[in-house]
Order: C-alpha cells, then structure tokens, then sequence
C-alpha cells in the first residue's frame, strides 16, 4: 500500500468512526451519564489498542511500542483539556444534553489543526535538526509552569477570536436548542453554542502546542504521531463526560503530567547523545501517571483544595444583540 493511500485510508476510518458516533451513539441530543461515558471510553481504548495490534504486526514490536507511548502521553495531557472544557461549559451554562454536539464539532476542529501541526513540525525537524533543541528546552519549561500553575481561568472578553467573532456576528442572548446559528425576524444570527466552541477550539490550539512537541520526542514518524493523537483525541469526549465529576479526585496528576513533560523535553534534548530505549521511556511515563493517580487516592485533596468550576453566567451575551 502506498504512503497516500494509508492516509487516505486511516482518515476515511476516522470520518466513519466520527459518523458512527454522531448519527447511531449519539443520534438524539441527551445528557451522557456516567455509565455511557464509561462503555464509550472502554470502545475508543480498545479500538486504539487494536490499531496498536496492527501497527504491530505491520511495522513491529519498536514501532508499536512508539504508538502507544505517544498515545499514553496524549491520553494523560488530554485530562487537563477535560477540566477547562468543565470550567467553559459551567461559565455559558451550556445544558448537558447539548455539550457533547460542542465537544463532537470541537475534536472534528482540532483534528484537522493537529494534522496542520504534525506537518509543520515534521517538515521542521527535517529541514532543521537543532529544532527538537528547541522543543526539548520548550518542554521542560512547559513541565516547569504546569507544576506551577494554579486554577485555569476562562476570560472569553480577553480572547481575540472570540470577541472577533463577536465583532462579525450578532449573538442571541441566550440559546436556541443545540444550533449554532439560526434566523430570526430575517436576521442570521449566531448561538452562545457558536462561542462556546470557538473558545473549545482556542483552547485545544494552545494545549496543542504542548502535546505535540511531546510525541515528537517519541518518534518523529509523522503517521505514528498523526495516529496517536487522533486516538486520543476520538476518546476525549467519552473521558470527559466519566471523569468531568471527579476531576478534583486526582489532584497530583497535574505534578505527574509536568514531570512527564519535563521527561520527554529531557529525552528529547539528549537524542543525539543518548537515544533511551521506547521500552524505558513508556515505563517511565506510565510509572509517573500511576504513581500520581495513586497519590491521589492515598492522600486526598481537602475540600478548600479542591478546583471549583466559576458560576453560570446569566446572560453573557445580552449586550450584544
């Protein structure tokens, strides 16, 4: 099979897979339990961990174990885009039953703008070797402010594309069903819905920056990088519907993400140095996130500790009708 004729062929799977999901899982607007978050989770892991199956047996044991230390990593850095998408819908009071044809709209978004990345950065570090420096170095530091940081705060008045879309299209003061846009009294006119996934999309933009240097210092094979990311991306939205309530619970994840971080950053600035084995690194990766779950557990955050989503905003659109 030609190189064309495998992209062509993975992303037709991925389009069926996202219609399935769109037109038979989630064929009428509902809110998703936890149950049904959970059986979904468990379907986009076990699809994943088949193709990891068939990148195996197609290229071999190095090349599969490269896929799912990437799709490890992706799967763990999605969970910090789960509670600033928890933070986002509690600020527009977005109804359950309407997030998940956000979030589905969302990843459609953010596959095509990780496709875009994927190339730029491997046309980069083939035309420019010295730039996994940069990505290593940019790594480190992205590990050092996650430890760092605090609470994720949601100002859509400060985001840019937000307030350009403002700008363009009139907004409704409040929604109307789960549509984006809709016509009133002979006037097109765009939902809070439309905003809430702009700031869905803004926001995927920067965690991207972070996660795909990460792959890249796995392997820079731009299939394997492609592919464990849209893994992980496809089960974004079932993770965040099971875990949305208990975001709290794993409170030390974030400090196992940032040394995670800061591992690959380090292993990618001494490739030329020293290449470590993908079967070190993927135990290193998984024994970070699992010692931190486990933390998590055994020592439990307090109640003043725990991340609180900000309050609905009544009506954050009336002003601009």
């Amino acid at each position: 099979m030609s190189e064309a004729m495998l992209w062509v062929g993975f992303n037709a799977f991925v389009l069926a897979m996202l219609a399935l999901d769109l037109f038979v899982f989630h064929r009428d607007a509902h809110e998703v339990k936890v149950r049904e978050a959970l059986l979904l989770s468990v379907f986009w892991i076990a699809l994943a961990l088949a193709f990891n199956a068939v990148i195996w047996w197609w290229r071999g044991t190095e090349v599969a174990l490269q896929f799912l230390t990437g799709y490890l990593i992706e799967k763990s850095l999605s969970v910090d885009n789960i509670f600033v998408f928890l933070v986002i819908f509690s600020y527009f009071a977005v109804p359950k039953k309407y997030q998940h044809s956000v979030l589905f709209w969302g990843v459609l978004g953010a596959l095509v703008m990780r496709g875009v990345f994927i190339a730029v950065g491997a046309a980069l570090i083939h035309q420019f070797h010295w730039i996994i420096y940069v990505f290593g170095v940019f790594l480190v530091y992205t590990g050092y402010k996650l430890a760092r940081s605090g609470e994720m705060e949601v100002e859509p008045e400060k985001n840019p594309i937000v307030n350009f879309v403002r700008r363009m299209i009139p907004i409704t003061s409040g929604y109307r069903g789960g549509k984006f846009f809709i016509v009133e009294a002979g006037r097109r006119m765009a939902t809070p819905l439309l905003i809430v996934l702009v700031m869905i999309e803004t926001t995927d933009l920067l965690f991207a920056l972070d996660s795909i240097p990460a792959i890249f210092a796995i392997t820079t094979d731009p299939f394997i990088v492609y592919t464990s990311n849209v893994f992980a991306i496809l089960g974004l939205r079932a993770l965040f519907f099971a875990l949305a309530g208990v975001m709290g619970v794993f409170h030390y994840l974030r400090y196992g993400l940032a040394v995670v971080l800061a591992f690959v950053g380090v292993k990618m600035v001494l490739a030329d140095v020293y290449k470590i084995p993908i079967g070190i690194s993927l135990a290193v990766i998984a024994g970070i996130l699992t010692i931190s779950v486990i933390a998590s557990l055994v020592w439990p955050a307090k109640a003043e500790e725990l991340p609180v989503p900000p309050e609905a905003t009544p009506d954050p659109f009336a002003s601009t009708e």
